[in-house]
């Protein structure tokens, strides 16, 4: 029986090198000069952007997201938290989303479910496996999930016919 795998992963090796390009252009650029401003990429595959002022912050997370994009990592897998002001510094932790929460995964399957084709919707962890008769069903199934606007970004691997 055919099957598919529906994910959401982060490249991290090119979530890294995206943050290295990032950190050169904010010390190149004339109005970060003499400014503490920096990307770090935390333990927990968390990315902590920190400056002297929170308008930094959002010129920083632009270079951010534009440095993803040319990588092909998705910026909807980026959640930005509070920024923190103390003192003399502005700090903004942006999680990095892995994998499929156990609510959205929920409303997946109902969404397939819903759409009255012919597979099976089974939850596995973090990842959603989906196995049908035809191979068809199965692209069907892909497209009405791209069609759909979830918040976070999902692919589509591990597809055995």
């Amino acid at each position: 029986m055919p099957s598919f795998d529906i994910v959401s992963e982060v490249d991290m090796h090119e979530v890294n090198n995206a943050i290295d390009q990032a950190n050169r252009e904010v010390g190149n650029r004339f109005d970060f000069k003499g400014v503490d401003a920096r990307f770090v990429l935390t333990e927990s595959l968390d990315i902590s952007v920190s400056a002297e002022v929170d308008f930094q912050l959002h010129q920083m997370m632009d270079i951010l997201r534009g440095k993803l994009v040319k990588r092909g990592i998705d910026v909807k897998a980026l959640k930005e938290g509070d920024i923190e002001v103390t003192g003399h510094k502005a700090v903004m932790p942006v999680n990095l989303q892995q994998g499929i929460e156990s609510n959205l995964a929920r409303k997946i399957v109902k969404m397939i479910k819903d759409s009255k084709k012919k597979v099976q919707t089974a939850i596995q962890g973090d990842k959603l496996r989906v196995t049908g008769k035809k191979r068809d069903d199965l692209q069907e199934v892909i497209s009405l999930l791209k069609e759909a606007k979830l918040d976070i970004p999902l692919q589509y691997n591990n597809f055995r016919d």
